[in-house]
């Protein structure tokens, strides 16, 4: 039985000692980090990562997420920034390789017209609905309230 227990106790050792191992490997930072030549440059950088959605994480911006995809997105921004593009290119670029997705806001085209439609059809269809609603009601007669006395 102790033979067990030390076998057993060892295992919980090891145990142990490896969790904050993995916990270490979860956080993600970047190696190197960006260094921008003057304040319009990283103003630029900013506001490109910020409408920029990560492609893992379902509602971050580039600029928020922490992910791994997203350190190497936004390395990826960067590089394209230094090599001359222009912001609407860089989008271009990264909305080709993860699509629409990638855009906060994405453009209106064939595949997103009904993304860009759908709220104001469904309210021009509510207020068709109330308008039906209200024009029904109010052209039947009241009903008479025999036991109301006036």
């Amino acid at each position: 039985m102790s033979a067990w227990l030390r076998c057993g106790g060892a295992l919980l050792l090891a145990a142990l000692l490896l969790v904050p191992a993995g916990v270490a490997a979860q956080a993600v930072r970047d190696a190197t980090p960006l260094e921008f030549r003057d304040a319009d440059e990283a103003r630029r950088f900013n506001g490109l990562v910020a409408e920029l959605r990560c492609v893992m994480c379902q509602n971050q911006s580039l600029a928020d997420s922490n992910a791994q995809i997203a350190h190497d997105l936004r390395r990826e921004v960067f590089d394209l920034m230094r090599s001359g593009r222009s912001d609407e290119e860089i989008r271009s670029f990264l909305v080709e390789r993860y699509g629409e997705f990638v855009l906060y806001r994405p453009r209106f085209g064939g595949h997103t017209a009904l993304l860009w439609l759908a709220p104001g059809l469904v309210l021009l269809v509510g207020v068709v609905v109330v308008a039906r609603i209200v024009r029904a009601r109010s052209s039947r007669p009241l009903p008479a309230d025999e036991e109301q006395e006036w």
